[in-house]
């Protein structure tokens, strides 16, 4: 989640803290009962959930009567808030009815005053037994303005924010049929599931490109493309063996957002239009001595001026939130979803939410963002730990922080009692506290933090070792887009210069990622490094699916193992300035006899009999 921003003046660094005020423009005059918006947008007959409830908005629209006439849909029941201008019809949907158009007609009376059109759409054929991303995926994330603008004519399509490529903290131009012109390459990466930040509308009037400044839960941004582009595009990965996942913000929405002109109800965001921020205290969820006032804040204060925090006790709004899950879900045909800001909803609202997903997608994979580096605070949020607090998630993912902001310290510090690759063992140690270690996120770094290239001091065998540990580990690795040519940025976090463009994205660009064409030897040789590592990955049970085992690090070097009785996978973690010899005889309970193994990042053979000779800085992956 974008926080901060910062920028280099004269040498000084500078912190920006994103405040905007409110953007509440008044709406146009309109004829009475005159309906604006009409969500989920549509449905489907046959969901496992039967249960709709429709959010009407229109000029005094609650001081009609909903009715609705369809074979197998019965209205049961009609909310109304504090704002004339909403309602919110309850339907069932029974198994009975069928694909077509029904209409939501207001009433006075016995007197039709306006109606709407209602599609009921058929599902996808076994659309709830699709199957979500688990450890035998690799994830790419991608910023979508920051990866390829193939159609630049939509730069600016109308918003309130235009394109301008030389600012960091600006919009790029990247789009959806930039990413989809790019899948064939992602394909040859080896990945098989495509994260991109979130798509959907943010007609903010800065810093917009990120995308977790929501203003319309139902609307691809017209800076990417249309909800059909969206839905063009996950087709089209599909078609590659590539699932998408969908990142969706459950836990604030931009004072851009159309709700922010007419309130659906007096609590639908916490404190009203008054920005109160958060504490940002993440301990506070599961403290046992925590002050009332101290916990509400976080949960309830509003994550930047910008950003106003929804009230998700209020139970419209969760239905709401609920609803727009599910349809995105249905209407692209995800593969995943991924939660931004997680910990700051409120918990009992998340399990309702992850409840409903899984009831209607039971195959499906859900990841939270907890972004802390404590793994205790991370296991938290993970479905089957056992809190002190009594909380029970029902989040299968979590988003493994602690190892990623743990590893490059641990490569790059000197080896000394407590310092060095210890720091990694200790974070892996530590998967006790997790339900289960295999359902973590693992990655080098992400939109979040600087680039793993810059945290290592821009030594690339030391970001190969992280991106190999991130592989070979436990979990479901992701990838950050351009780690594989060498994208680098300041080793402070500087979210507009990290999120930098992908070389040969634009039209110009005199290098270019995806054709090879300017790349230095050291770009290429990275992005056949990745090429490798992932394309085997794919083929490897030991490190998708199998036991972990590794052993305390000695002189430089962190070994472990990935074991499933059939296949045997050993990785050397090397970070000697000079060549080096690893005795294998202290594996031998492991190793278990084994005579020959290959190194799948060169193809040669390797003894196991002697002892393995590491050029510097050298890591290895070795199976057999």
């Amino acid at each position: 989640m974008l926080v901060y921003y910062f920028t280099t003046l004269g040498g000084a660094v500078l912190k920006l803290v994103f405040v905007l005020a409110a953007w509440i423009p008044a709406f146009a005059a309109a004829a009475p009962y005159d309906i604006r918006h009409v969500e989920p947008l549509n449905w489907w007959v046959g969901m496992k959930r039967t249960e709709l409830q429709i959010m009407v908005h229109g000029e005094n629209i609650s001081e009609l009567q909903p009715s609705v006439a369809y074979p197998g849909v019965q209205m049961t029941g009609v909310e109304r808030t504090d704002n004339p201008n909403f309602v919110f019809v309850n339907l069932k949907i029974g198994k009975a009815a069928q694909p077509g158009e029904l209409k939501l007609q207001f009433k006075r009376g016995s007197t039709v005053v306006t109606s709407y059109p209602y599609r009921l759409e058929a599902r996808r054929p076994h659309s709830s037994e699709r199957r979500g991303f688990d450890s035998s995926d690799a994830i790419y994330l991608i910023v979508p303005d920051r990866f390829s603008n193939a159609n630049p004519a939509n730069d600016t399509a109308g918003m309130r924010e235009a394109a301008e490529r030389s600012n960091p903290v600006r919009r790029h131009g990247g789009d959806l049929a930039g990413m989809q012109a790019q899948l064939d390459y992602v394909r040859s990466l080896g990945f098989t599931m495509l994260w991109p930040t979130p798509v959907l509308e943010n007609n903010q009037p800065q810093y917009s490109y990120h995308g977790y400044a929501l203003t319309d839960y139902y609307k691809i941004d017209p800076r990417f493309g249309s909800n059909e582009d969206f839905r063009t595009f996950v087709a089209a990965a599909n078609a590659r063996g590539i699932g998408v996942i969908h990142d969706v913000v459950l836990n604030h929405i931009g004072t851009g957002h159309w709700w922010m002109q007419d309130m659906p109800a007096a609590d639908w965001i916490n404190h009203g239009t008054t920005f109160v921020p958060t504490n940002n205290q993440h301990t506070v969820a599961q403290d046992i001595h925590v002050a009332p006032e101290d916990k509400a804040r976080f949960f309830d204060g509003w994550f930047v001026e910008s950003m106003p925090d929804m009230n998700q006790r209020n139970k419209l709004v969760a239905r709401y939130l609920i609803q727009n899950t599910l349809w995105w879900i249905e209407y692209a045909n995800l593969s995943g979803i991924r939660e931004d800001t997680y910990s700051y909803s409120d918990p009992a609202f998340l399990n309702e939410w992850n409840r409903a997903v899984f009831t209607e997608y039971p195959r499906l994979n859900i990841v939270g963002e907890e972004m802390d580096a404590r793994p205790h605070m991370v296991a938290y949020w993970q479905k089957g730990v056992v809190n002190r607090t009594g909380f029970k998630s029902e989040l299968p993912t979590v988003m493994d922080f602690p190892l990623t902001d743990t590893a490059p310290g641990a490569l790059t510090a000197p080896e000394s009692s407590g310092q060095g690759l210890i720091k990694i063992y200790e974070i892996i140690a530590a998967d006790y506290l997790y339900a289960d270690p295999m359902k973590l996120m693992v990655f080098p770094d992400n939109h979040d933090r600087p680039r793993v290239l810059a945290q290592v001091d821009n030594n690339v065998d030391l970001a190969k070792a992280d991106v190999i540990l991130m592989a070979t580990t436990r979990g479901i690795p992701q990838v950050f887009y351009g780690t594989e040519v060498l994208i680098g940025s300041p080793k402070e976090r500087n979210d507009g210069v990290l999120r930098a463009d992908m070389p040969g994205g634009w039209a110009g660009d005199t290098v270019n990622a995806f054709t090879g064409a300017g790349l230095t030897a050291a770009q290429r040789d990275m992005q056949q490094f990745v090429r490798t590592l992932f394309n085997w990955r794919k083929t490897s049970t030991a490190v998708t699916r199998s036991q972990l085992t590794h052993y305390l690090p000695r002189d430089g070097q962190y070994v472990y193992f990935r074991h499933d009785g059939k296949q045997t996978v050993m990785v050397v973690l090397n970070k000697n300035p000079a060549a080096s010899q690893l005795d294998l005889k202290r594996f031998a309970g492991v190793i278990k006899g084994a005579r020959a193994g290959r190194n799948v990042l060169t193809g040669a053979a390797v003894d196991l009999t002697g002892p393995l000779a590491l050029p510097a800085m050298t890591s290895a992956v070795i199976e057999w």
